[in-house]
């Protein structure tokens, strides 16, 4: 038994180290990526630059994760988009220091974005895979990738690079790290198949079919909704905390880490006593005080809405990655978790960083002033209407955890 419980000690400490340094890396680009450009005279590519990732979203993650099912390891899989990752990093920032025409510096930002995409839903995979109850586990364990990211902010703010190169260089290093770990990993093997693959289903598209059942099409749409009034937290908190006087802005931004990362220790109690219809009404209704505190318009609430943040994003999104590695079939594993990304990154991103980018623009006077009790006050609404979606259409009714196989593919 001691031995035993060595091994899974050390096994768990394998996936902890894993998200922590895939998220420090995510996190130093991310973050500090809306001042970046603003220091770089980039500033009307603010938006198309996040929604990037929004872009690649609707691409890599399936085709990826069909990959991962299929055809690779996912250790192997995730190893070479991190090494791409960590290249089209530098790239790109060395395009923004060097002040490269607005075109190439998109391109490259896209580029990155790709590589990035599809990676964290890979480690989401090889994570749930070695777990024996990931209602009792993955919260804790996801738990270290809030750890990473909010580390690689208080690095970036150590470093004095909020606003500069130094902040993407910074985070392609940690991308080699992440390649280098990738060899730590055991390299399991996807299951063997003689079956002759069609081109949507090399493309993940047969992952689309998991939104025939209804009370997994309601969580998809829920959390790409709800991740669409997310995308307003990296882009323009950042600028409304220096307006208040705020600097280390980087590092103010990792307050909301905090309640996620409780949150995250209580969602396994959670997950045991509640359904998960309250679960989600509590994240979202925690969202919606969020803004409703931003809309306030003073240090204290601002601060005290960012901090709300992480615990509604648990709630949610979280819960909804649980959600789908209970109810779907393990050999779908890896296209769930990257339909998952799909609609969460690309459904939900693209039009919240459009969107949201409209809705600042409608929110700011012609002398250049944001009117930002309005513009949260805005978000605020947008997330009460996803509570309301959510509680009249999703249901709870429907098979019983790891028995969903999609209808083309049921024998």
């Amino acid at each position: 038994m001691c031995v035993l419980a060595t091994i899974r000690r050390a096994e768990y400490f394998e996936l902890i180290v894993l998200f922590f340094i895939h998220a420090m890396a995510m996190g130093m680009w991310f973050v500090p990526l809306s001042a970046v450009l603003d220091a770089h005279g980039y500033h009307d590519l603010k938006p198309y630059a996040f929604a990037t990732s929004a872009l690649a979203a609707f691409v890599s993650p399936l085709v990826f994760g069909a990959m991962a099912d299929r055809h690779a390891a996912p250790v192997v899989v995730l190893r070479w988009l991190a090494i791409a990752a960590a290249a089209s990093m530098a790239l790109a920032t060395t395009a923004i220091k060097l002040r490269w025409s607005t075109g190439v510096v998109l391109a490259l930002v896209q580029l990155y974005s790709l590589c990035n995409a599809p990676t964290f839903g890979i480690s989401t995979t090889i994570v749930f895979s070695r777990l024996k109850d990931s209602r009792s586990e993955f919260g804790p364990i996801r738990s270290m990738a809030t750890l990473g990211w909010m580390a690689g902010c208080w690095i970036i703010s150590l470093l004095g690079a909020d606003a500069s190169a130094l902040a993407g260089y910074s985070g392609a290093v940690v991308w080699l790290l992440v390649v280098t770990y990738t060899f730590v990993l055991p390299n399991v093997p996807p299951p063997e198949s003689t079956e002759r693959l069609t081109w949507r289903q090399r493309m993940g598209w047969d992952a689309l079919t998991l939104l025939k059942n209804p009370d997994h099409r309601v969580v998809f749409i829920t959390a790409a909704l709800f991740n669409a009034t997310v995308a307003v937290l990296f882009p323009f908190t950042p600028p409304h905390l220096e307006e208040l006087g705020f600097k280390h802005t980087t590092a103010w931004m990792s307050l909301g880490q905090v309640t996620e990362i409780i949150a995250m220790f209580c969602l396994a109690g959670l997950l045991t006593r509640w359904r998960l219809k309250w679960i989600f009404m509590l994240g979202l209704g925690m969202a919606v005080l969020r803004y409703s505190l931003c809309a306030l318009n003073t240090k204290w609430s601002l601060l005290a809405g960012i901090t709300l943040h992480g615990a509604g994003f648990t709630l949610v999104i979280i819960t909804s990655q649980i959600y789908l590695e209970q109810r779907v079939d393990p050999s779908w594993r890896a296209r769930a978790q990257s339909l998952q990304s799909m609609m969460t990154s690309g459904v939900g991103n693209l039009i919240g960083y459009l969107g949201t980018g409209w809705w600042f623009a409608a929110c700011t006077t012609p002398s250049n002033m944001t009117q930002w009790p309005l513009f949260w006050s805005g978000m605020a609404v947008a997330v009460t209407g996803v509570l309301v979606y959510f509680l009249t259409a999703y249901h709870g009714r429907g098979i019983s955890p790891q028995k969903f196989v999609p209808p083309e593919n049921k024998p």
